[in-house]
């Protein structure tokens, strides 16, 4: 036995100080192995939807209103089980309502409480019961507890019991104990959760899908590319945070800026109404921070050479002569001039004032406590790819050639491809964040994951200058990665697995990013099962393009399926009508036999505890 070996089992010891704590640990780790897998739910492309985004999380994607189905469905009719699935996913909300009709009688509480501990039991039997006791509101633990696992006995002793403890529940305080009772539900419905990427920009209450997530029990999340977008303005990137900015206006989430974060946007404004006072005063401050943007842009590509980007440097390809501009070899009229700010001689040259604006702005984004703390938590618990029960989840894409091989990049010296170049992305991303000697290199970088050209989590050749500027819809087309091409092949996918260590003959690619539309024919599953596009289009922007209001993938011990929703209408019209979102569901694979604990990651870790623990067993048996 190694030295090493032995300061590890060393302290194993002192967790486990006898043979009996072992044999106890042993056993129970055993079991575990074989209980089923637990639920995974994977989400993406929330852009800052937060009303939809939480009715999917109180109603776990439609679990729970099949659990209710399943129990209740020969029961209780169907607006029964409606109300009953409204009560669980707004409990405080709808027992208010209810109380407020004068419904909420004793007959009421004892009806409701037993349906809803009928349910929690359904969903805790996949757990170990010290699980599902972590799970349970602290001040409901031991109650709770007590009443799952209630068994008739000879002189029904335990059935008097649990109806005293029900009868003075009901007497005290029962709403409490029914929202208790309903979060365990949740909890239970879902034992992880993916967040494919992209949280912020779009919808206004990104900041409020954050603090949800924080107060979330297992979960993990991918970055995105507006996700890496705010990433970089709270790192300082100048040109991340005119992008930010740029896009609240654009897509009007001020509120998130300045109610959420507390960024205010007044010296642009002040800004932009002095230099164009005859234009509507949003109009004028998205055309001045759209300006400083492609200024700090040029900058930073011109700093980094590498980043093979100098075509996209376009302020000083315009001709102010004759109001043209050259795009990719093409020239184009310009819809406007008026660029008093624009320096023919040093176009990409920041004027006082739009230093001004910009230094404040900086300024309010990296002393934003609420901002610093939001961004520490994408950090904590995301990172550009994870590998998780053998499948590879990322947000956008692997770059490759045009033959569709992996495209190798180099950047600072180092050649980079596949894995590697995810790897290295997420290293300068967290050294531009946390890094005690970061430089401006180190920031740059933040910005040009958010858009490079060939970035992993762009994958496309943006025109927001063209966009902007030239109305000839010619010069907005942009070019995707031949990954877009290639993705759809069965063989480009299990290159993709193998580059990353997977199993290409169980493992799956589950990616976000770029909308499925539904409403053309595009199918969300493609290349043979092997990958699966979870994009739907949460953002009420897209529901018209996509046909849909988001999907859930879920993965639990029988299988994957995949849940297209419909488009949720408000909170108001879930509690007061019993309104839910309608979901289809798809099959996506079926095991062949059911998926255990033992058959997960987990299960690895756990078995390697068990030979450890097992290793330690021996010892103290021979005396040592």
């Amino acid at each position: 036995m190694t030295d090493e070996r032995q300061k590890y089992l060393k302290l194993l010891s002192e967790k486990y100080p006898t043979e009996r704590s072992l044999v106890r640990e042993i056993i129970n780790l055993t079991a575990i192995l074989n209980l089923p897998k637990g639920t995974e739910h994977f989400m993406s492309d929330l852009h800052g939807e937060y009303e939809a985004f939480c009715h999917i999380l109180n109603n776990c994607s439609g679990v729970i209103r099949e659990k209710v189905r399943l129990l209740f469905g020969d029961t209780l009719s169907h607006e029964e089980r409606k109300e009953l699935c409204t009560l669980i996913y707004y409990p405080k909300e709808k027992l208010t309502l209810l109380r407020h009709c004068g419904r909420t009688d004793e007959s009421f509480y004892s009806v409701t409480i037993n349906r809803l501990l009928k349910l929690a039991a359904s969903l805790s039997s996949k757990y170990t019961r010290s699980k599902v006791r972590k799970a349970m509101p602290d001040d409901y633990a031991y109650i709770i507890d007590e009443l799952l696992h209630a068994q008739e006995d000879e002189d029904d002793n335990q059935v008097r019991y649990h109806n005293i403890i029900l009868n003075t529940i009901i007497d005290i305080d029962p709403e409490d104990f029914v929202i208790s009772l309903s979060s365990l539900i949740k909890r239970l419905a879902v034992d992880h959760l993916h967040i494919v990427g992209d949280i912020f920009d779009r919808g206004e209450s990104a900041d409020k899908i954050v603090d949800l997530l924080m107060g979330y029990h297992s979960l993990d999340i991918e970055w995105g590319n507006h996700d890496i977008l705010w990433m970089g303005a709270a790192c300082g990137s100048e040109a991340c945070i005119a992008n930010v900015v740029r896009n609240a206006i654009k897509y009007n989430t001020i509120t998130t800026l300045e109610s959420g974060y507390g960024i205010s946007l007044r010296a642009l404004a002040l800004f932009a109404g002095k230099l164009y006072p005859d234009m509507q005063p949003m109009k004028a401050a998205l055309k001045a921070i759209s300006v400083i943007q492609f200024k700090l842009e040029g900058e930073v590509i011109k700093r980094n050479p590498d980043y093979r980007m100098n075509d996209r440097v376009l302020l000083d390809k315009i001709n102010f002569e004759n109001s043209t501009v050259e795009s990719e070899g093409e020239t184009y009229s310009l819809n406007d001039t008026d660029l008093p700010t624009v320096n023919p001689e040093n176009p990409c040259e920041l004027t006082d004032e739009e230093k001004h604006v910009i230094t404040g702005l900086k300024n309010s984004f990296i002393n934003s406590a609420r901002l610093k703390k939001h961004i520490s938590f994408l950090y904590e618990k995301g990172g550009m790819y994870r590998i998780y029960n053998s499948n590879l989840l990322y947000h956008g894409c692997v770059p490759l050639k045009d033959d569709g091989t992996p495209d190798e990049i180099e950047f600072f010296g180092q050649k980079l491809s596949s894995k590697s170049l995810f790897d290295f992305s997420e290293k300068k991303a967290r050294y531009a964040f946390f890094g005690r000697h970061r430089t401006q290199n180190d920031i740059d970088f933040m910005w040009y994951l958010w858009c490079g050209r060939k970035s992993p989590l762009c994958g496309r050749n943006i025109k927001t200058f063209e966009r902007f500027f030239i109305d000839d819809p010619a010069s907005h087309y942009e070019e995707k990665n031949p990954y877009y091409k290639y993705y759809e092949t069965k063989e480009t996918c299990l290159m993709i697995l193998s580059g990353f260590g997977l199993n290409t003959s169980v493992s799956h690619i589950i990616n976000g990013h770029t909308p499925v539309r539904t409403v053309k024919g595009e199918l969300p599953i493609r290349a043979d099962g092997r990958l699966l596009v979870i994009d739907g289009g949460f953002c009420s922007d897209y529901h018209e393009k996509t046909g849909i209001a988001g999907y859930t993938l879920i993965y639990n011990s029988h299988g994957l399926r995949l849940k297209a929703h419909k488009p949720f209408e408000n909170v108001e019209k879930a509690i007061n009508s019993n309104k839910d979102i309608h979901s289809d569901s798809e099959i996506v694979e079926t095991e062949s036999s059911r998926m255990m604990v033992a058959d997960t990651d987990n299960g690895e870790r756990i078995e390697s505890e068990i030979k450890d623990l097992t290793e330690l067993l021996r010892i103290y048996r021979k005396g040592i």
